[in-house]
């Protein structure tokens, strides 16, 4: 039997399978988790189209969202824009604001 690797950017096909799978890394709270997934999400729609789109540099793109990478806050906010999303903040539930103070 042979296998192949899986990649969850294949199955990424709207804006709001997206924005789903951004909502859940969120939700867990690691930064290398939501790097990763942001990284995934412009993968599904093209690192080139996205670099274009955002005005970034490909190699750059690749390489900040890579494991190792660490992306600035702007190029995450043009990537997101890329895909046709923006960053909102609510207010975290009662009880989970409370246990974080």
């Amino acid at each position: 039997m042979k296998t192949y690797k899986w990649d969850a950017a294949d199955c990424l096909e709207t804006p709001e399978d997206v924005a789903e799978f951004l909502n859940i890394a969120l939700e867990d709270g690691n930064p290398v988790v939501i790097k990763h997934a942001i990284g995934t999400a412009a993968r599904s729609k093209g690192m080139a189209a996205i670099a274009e789109e955002a005005n970034l540099n490909r190699t750059s793109l690749y390489r900040a969202f890579e494991d190792d990478g660490n992306p600035l806050f702007f190029n995450v906010l043009k990537v997101l824009s890329s895909l046709g999303l923006s960053l909102q903040v609510v207010p975290a539930a009662t009880t989970a604001h409370r246990a974080s103070v």
